[in-house]
């Protein structure tokens, strides 16, 4: 059975040209991105490590991504503080169907 994984960005240091915080997305039946918006490769790359394993119910803990929260915490690969661009965290939570 896999999980749901609603995405959420959390936050932004910089400027993201993309993502604004409190967008969403999510991925269903394991490997399905949906979403009615722009998806950022960068956004896509932090989360390819994460996205089986979480949506076959592997704790966010035992992956070593977990929030105090218990949610999954990744961010994207721009290093905003050297491009001037934006780096995204995204927190993913676990929705069981």
């Amino acid at each position: 059975m896999s999980a749901r994984l609603p995405i959420q960005v959390v936050d932004i240091q910089g400027h993201c040209p993309v993502y604004r915080v409190g967008d969403e997305l999510r991925i269903v039946d394991g490997y399905k991105l949906v979403c009615d918006r722009v998806i950022c490769l960068h956004a896509l790359q932090s989360l390819n490590p994460y996205y089986v394993a979480l949506s076959r119910g592997i704790a966010p803990r035992e992956l070593g991504i977990a929030g105090k929260d218990g949610a999954a915490y990744v961010q994207c690969l721009d290093p905003q503080r050297y491009t001037d661009g934006g780096t995204v965290t995204f927190r993913v939570s676990l929705e069981t169907e």
